[in-house]
This record gives C-alpha cells, sequence and structure tokens, in this order.
C-alpha cells in the first residue's frame, strides 16, 4: 500500500535534497524552460521502458504512475504560474496529489496516451517559463498551506520534483541540470 507524501518540500528550495542530489541554487531561473524541456524528454524515454507498469515495491509507485504524476504536475503548476503573472498574490486551490493518483487511476493509464499529454502539458509550461523576464520572476503567490513562492522559486521547487522522480524510478540526470 502507498501511504499518502504528506511531507513538506520548501526545504528544497534551501538546501540539496540528500536524496536525488538536486540543489534549487544551481538552477538558473532562466533555464526553467530549458530543464522542463529536458525533464519531459527524459520522462518520454521512461514511459518507453518495459517495466514502466511494474512496481518495485508494494508501497513504490510504478514508472507509470510516477510519469502520469509528472504530466498533473505540469499542468498543475503551468496554471499557477499562469496566476502569478496575471493576479496580485493569487491562493492556489488545495491540490491533493495522492487523491488525483487514485481519482485518475495513474496505473491503468496508457503509456502511449501519457506521453502525447505529458510532453503537452511541459511544452506549455515550458514556453510560460521562457516568456518570463525581469520583475515578473519575483511576482508572489500562495499555497493553500500557506508557504509563498515567487515566480522564480516556485519554478525551482517544481523542477526538484520533476526531476527526483526521475531519481525515483532510476533515471540518470537530466541536462541541462546535471
Amino acid at each position: 500500500m502507498i501511504l499518502p507524501d504528506d511531507k513538506d518540500w520548501t526545504w528544497v528550495l534551501d538546501r540539496a535534497c540528500p536524496e536525488c542530489g538536486y540543489d534549487a541554487a544551481a538552477v538558473e531561473r532562466e533555464r526553467l524552460g530549458a530543464l522542463t524541456r529536458g525533464a519531459a524528454e527524459s520522462w518520454l524515454r521512461v514511459l518507453d521502458r518495459s517495466d514502466v507498469r511494474q512496481r518495485p515495491s508494494g508501497d513504490r509507485w510504478s514508472p507509470l504512475e510516477y510519469a502520469c504524476h509528472v504530466r498533473d504536475v505540469f499542468e498543475i503548476f503551468d496554471v499557477r504560474v499562469g496566476l502569478m503573472l496575471s493576479e496580485e498574490d493569487p491562493l492556489f486551490a488545495n491540490w491533493d496529489q495522492d487523491a488525483t493518483a487514485q481519482e485518475r487511476d495513474y496505473g491503468s493509464q496508457d503509456p502511449a496516451r501519457v506521453s502525447v499529454e505529458l510532453a503537452e502539458s511541459a511544452r506549455a509550461l515550458a514556453g510560460r517559463f521562457d516568456g518570463v523576464s525581469g520583475p515578473q520572476w519575483t511576482r508572489p503567490g500562495t499555497r493553500s498551506n500557506g508557504s509563498r513562492f515567487s515566480v522564480e522559486s516556485i519554478g525551482r521547487y517544481m523542477a526538484h520534483d520533476i526531476l527526483h522522480h526521475l531519481w525515483d524510478v532510476g533515471h540518470p540526470p537530466v541536462a541541462p541540470y546535471q
């Protein structure tokens, strides 16, 4: 049984992740679009694996389930960054990633379809990051738990999620972040 992840991962903005090695301070904000595209390319390779539906253990998602989550992360963060750029300090709706995984039945989704959706959502988010400039990077937004972000910090936070999950499925580091 997979236990819900209720940790507050915002600490990755202040120090490197001891598991995957991600260091938010090493990510240049102007490269968030390129990083998103690079990670998406890696996820497309993961979705081609023969073991894509296999859980390594009963308490860990399969590569397919992680890819579905990453697709949804791209979609959620595209909406959130869009709100930050168009509204004054928006409050983001709560997103229960574990409930979403169950509701959308990640494990039964078609890897080919997930590949298309993941590529599209990554392209949209990468384009959004590519369009950010100057003071837009500091525009604020607030998560439902009170965590505050700027466009820059939410991008770096999101990058950890998508790269950490590549680590979870045993995929090598992603260019341009290595």
